[in-house]
């Protein structure tokens, strides 16, 4: 087995609860189904939110697709002038096969940030 970190990031219309828990637990579903990794295999997983972003913490998401016994952190992402308003990002340590290709996802507006990924919309 070997420690991966997988990449990803969403975007959401507005600063809600809901939008904020839904966008997130569709960002988590979709690690989790591309990379094959159930709950056991993750070690700890860190969100960033844009400052536009605060009306909820997107671990709660992730509690509620049933990861309580991962260790989440949620913090401020650097705020870059010009960059994109409204977006969740993720970074999830797993365990995987040594051969393991780590299939990064990004969703929604997010997928500019990572044009360079093939396949990781």
């Amino acid at each position: 087995m070997r420690l991966y970190a997988l990449r990803g990031a969403t975007s959401v219309e507005v600063n809600d609860a809901p939008s904020i828990l839904d966008a997130t637990e569709e960002l988590m579903l979709e690690l989790l189904r591309r990379n094959g990794l159930q709950p056991p295999d993750l070690v700890s997983c860190l969100f960033t939110l844009t400052d536009d972003l605060d009306a909820e913490f997107p671990a709660v998401a992730a509690r509620r697709i049933g990861l309580s016994q991962v260790p989440l952190l949620c913090a401020r992402e650097v705020s870059v002038p010009g960059s994109l308003p409204r977006i969740i990002r993720v970074m999830l340590h797993c365990y995987g096969a040594e051969d393991h290709e780590a299939r990064h996802v990004y969703l929604g507006e997010a997928r500019r940030l990572r044009l360079d990924l093939e396949g990781a919309q």
